[in-house]
């Protein structure tokens, strides 16, 4: 798009002299800006996509994409239901499950925890928890035996391993002798579980379902059923057309009931922060408007003599746009390369400072999640690059139609 002369005087222009060093200066400062601008953009922009990611993984892990539970908050025949379940292809598994919130205590410490009772050989459809064990198998759980898995973060809490015995302190009053007193039952700890949230490793207890449904007084039924789909972001049509097929009356639910608040909430913050440090960029994008300025202030007497052997004013914009977006694209490219390296060696670089400087960033009392994630778009970085390069081309556009507009006759009065 540019004519050859054009190109060569306005590389030309970019080598500094003697007496341009400031000019150069600001240049370089330009080209510093621009590339600080894409390199934080893409980091933030991958930080965010890797939080949002790693929170559909593990909320998702440990929560059903939708569930089906009876009228009156308990399910009877189960089982029934099986023959519509397995006709719907979008349906991957279900599970059947008892839940409950209760005390648990050792002999240091008590908690309150949310008890789910699960079947170890139906829970693997529909939980990630069997993959997050990191002491004992979730199949430890047998009928009975009134064994208890525990969040990792929940045991250290509590001082208690495997083969530890822990009680456990029920709602449910049993009349007695001696007056009304709580239902408590003894458990046997048989494995920890960590998924990395501390929501659930600090506040879940997992039992087995009969053993579940004794402590909760559930007589041969369950508190429901928890499915996994096909696609998870479709639950909310995929559960209202799986509903009416079901023989009876039920309650179904979606995973978006319960967290939809929560990640629109985070994809509200992600496009704020692209905007914000969007800003950033086009601000850097703009210092190449003083840069030009000063170099058409430099090179008015230039322009001139080019002017009169025949150079068009259009010639002269295109100098000054070729300037301006070799500015702007060897900072695009130097902020995207060092964007896309520190967005893929972030988790490492940020556990190097930790231990070095013994810090934690992410503590997981804190926030959901304790380490910090980054996941790489390609897509991000051609958006966050192509407008970074559009922003800088905007730039040029004010400097050279200044440039263009240079009168020969005036600058070279006095020369």
């Amino acid at each position: 798009m540019f004519k050859p002369l054009a190109l060569f005087v306005g590389l030309r222009y970019t080598r500094a002299k003697r007496r341009t060093r400031f000019i150069s200066f600001i240049t370089f400062t330009s080209v510093l800006g621009v590339s600080l601008g894409v390199m934080v953009l893409i980091t933030v922009m991958s930080v965010m996509n890797g939080f949002e990611t790693e929170l559909h993984d593990r909320i998702l892990g440990m929560t059903a994409h939708a569930t089906i539970t009876g009228v009156d908050g308990e399910l009877r025949n189960w089982r029934e239901l099986e023959p519509a379940l397995a006709a719907d292809k979008r349906v991957l598994g279900w599970a059947p499950y008892v839940e409950g919130q209760a005390m648990i205590s050792s002999d240091r410490r008590a908690s309150g925890v949310l008890l789910r009772g699960v079947d170890p050989a139906l829970d693997t459809r529909v939980s990630e928890v069997a993959n997050k064990m990191q002491s004992g198998r979730i199949d430890d759980l047998k009928p009975g035996e009134f064994g208890i898995v525990l969040g990792n973060e929940l045991a250290i809490y509590l001082g208690v391993g495997s083969g530890d015995k822990v009680t456990v302190i029920t709602p449910q009053i049993t009349p007695t002798p001696a007056g009304i007193m709580p239902r408590l039952k003894r458990f046997t700890v048989v494995g920890t579980f960590s998924v990395g949230m501390f929501e659930y490793d600090r506040n879940l207890a997992l039992l087995q379902i009969d053993d579940a449904a004794k402590l909760e007084r559930l007589d041969n039924t369950v508190t429901g059923l928890r499915l996994k789909l096909t696609d998870m972001f479709q639950a909310q049509r995929i559960i209202r057309e799986l509903g009416p097929t079901l023989p009876g009356a039920y309650q179904v639910a979606d995973w978006t009931q319960a967290h939809s608040n929560f990640f629109r909430a985070v994809q509200t913050e992600k496009r704020v922060m692209f905007i914000i440090l969007l800003m950033i960029v086009a601000v850097a994008a703009f210092n190449i408007v003083s840069t030009l300025v000063m170099v058409v202030n430099d090179k008015r007497a230039d322009i001139a003599i080019l002017r009169t052997q025949g150079m068009t004013p259009g010639s002269v914009m295109r100098i000054f746009i070729v300037l301006g977006t070799l500015i702007g694209s060897i900072g695009t490219v130097l902020g995207c390369a060092g964007g896309v390296a520190l967005a893929l060696n972030l988790q490492e670089i940020v556990k190097s400072i930790e231990e070095a400087f013994h810090v934690r960033f992410m503590p997981g009392d804190v926030y959901y999640i304790n380490d910090l994630p980054s996941r790489l778009l390609w897509s991000d970085v051609w958006m966050i690059t192509s407008l970074a390069f559009v922003l800088s081309l905007l730039a040029t556009l004010y400097p050279a139609w200044q440039a263009s507009r240079i009168r020969p006759a005036e600058e070279l009065r006095y020369e």
